[in-house]
């Protein structure tokens, strides 16, 4: 099972299409909110961007809702 951990905000209605999924399939992931300064900052230093939502998988970024939900879909089931 890879480490993951996402990224992301309650006010991005991309982050919220992750989290609905997650919810549909009872997925659960640690998550960081980067309106926190310091998660943002940490997000920068593994993807080198504050774009959210992230899926960081074993220290990689993933970027973009719908490659997120793919992933997840595909190795979360």
């Amino acid at each position: 099972m890879p480490e993951l951990t996402l990224y992301g905000r309650t006010s991005c209605p991309y982050c919220v299409k992750v989290l609905r999924f997650m919810q549909r399939r009872n997925i659960t992931i640690p998550l960081k909110d980067t309106t926190d300064p310091e998660n943002r900052e940490e997000l920068i230093r593994i993807g080198g961007k504050g774009q959210v939502p992230c899926l960081v998988i074993d220290g990689k970024a993933l970027y973009e809702s719908m490659d997120i939900i793919a992933w997840l879909d595909q190795n979360m089931a």
